[in-house]
């Protein structure tokens, strides 16, 4: 059994590059897989091992500058859910491409899980979905608005051309952790938005903490790493992925006409052409020849 610790945090970094090697050497040093990121804007990422090697790790990120009370969020894994370690430098932890947005600054009104189905049931909120569509469509909660945008950078485009639908409405934003929020309420504010709250913790503290008997969200939450997704009781889902186009399947959309394994399914099947399922075959018979020969390729990684 692993565990798989979530985490992110905004603060400054001066010197991000400086934290990198560091950061990489101690996660090697005790096993640990996954993937974090490094910015001026903070830290952010999933990784994954025992737990005392995930509690050394936390212990160097929380003596980084301004990250001593970062929160992290615990689920567990049948299998190592990463194959190897990243550790890398980004312009934004999560990229919302707003230069202006500072979350150390300002955001929403924090909701605890236990307050999040009286605050969506209210007629006069409206409950907006960060998350890209293809999360979206696996699961959501009951009633919310959905975007439609294929990645976090579209959403402010959509507020803008959708802000009148949600006209004298309190703002309700929900993502699967709660950075995307960090950063969505953060903007919606400065767009003069005065009632914006979010979910604390994101969908993964909302699973953990309410009885499914008693929830309000529908089907199951994607998640970024091998378990691909989770439900009540964070209890991984029945979804696997398509290696092609990297979106969420469940097993007996495998059987289906258009599914090759690495090559396409019914959601990206349409959206190559011929050359490109080519080059993606060739990639899977170089995969089956190093998992023969016992090596990792390096796309498979």
């Amino acid at each position: 059994m692993f565990t798989c610790r979530a985490l992110y945090h905004f603060a400054r970094f001066d010197d991000p590059a400086a934290l990198r090697g560091p950061l990489l050497q101690l996660c090697e040093e005790n096993g640990i897989t996954g993937s974090l990121l490094l910015a001026q804007e903070g830290i952010n990422g999933t990784i994954a091992g025992t737990l005392s090697g995930l509690d050394r790790v936390l212990a160097h990120i929380r003596a980084l500058p301004g990250c001593d009370d970062i929160a992290w969020k615990d689920s567990p894994a049948a299998e190592q859910p990463f194959r190897r370690i990243k550790v890398r430098l980004k312009r934004e932890i999560v990229t919302m491409g707003q230069p202006d947005v500072d979350p150390t600054c300002k955001v929403g009104r924090y909701v605890e899980p236990e307050d999040w189905n009286e605050l969506i049931l209210a007629p006069d909120v409206a409950v907006i979905d960060t998350r890209n569509d293809y999360e979206v469509a696996i699961g959501t909660f009951r009633g919310a608005v959905d975007p439609g945008t294929e990645s976090f950078r579209d959403f402010p485009a959509w507020w803008e051309a959708n802000k009148d639908r949600f006209h004298n409405k309190r703002i309700a934003m929900f993502c699967t952790g709660g950075i995307r929020c960090e950063k969505s309420t953060n903007w919606l504010l400065s767009q003069g938005v005065e009632d914006v709250f979010h979910l604390k913790g994101g969908i993964l503290k909302y699973l953990e903490e309410v009885p499914e008997e008693d929830s309000t969200w529908e089907g199951d939450c994607f998640v970024f790493d091998g378990r691909v997704s989770v439900g009540h009781g964070l209890k991984e889902g029945p979804h696997v992925l398509c290696h092609a186009c990297r979106r969420p399947i469940l097993p007996e959309d495998r059987v289906r006409p258009e599914y090759e394994d690495g090559v396409s399914c019914h959601h990206c099947v349409n959206e190559t052409l011929e050359a490109d399922k080519a080059r993606f075959r060739e990639r899977q018979k170089q995969i089956r020849l190093a998992e023969a020969r016992g090596e990792e390729h390096l796309r498979s990684a």
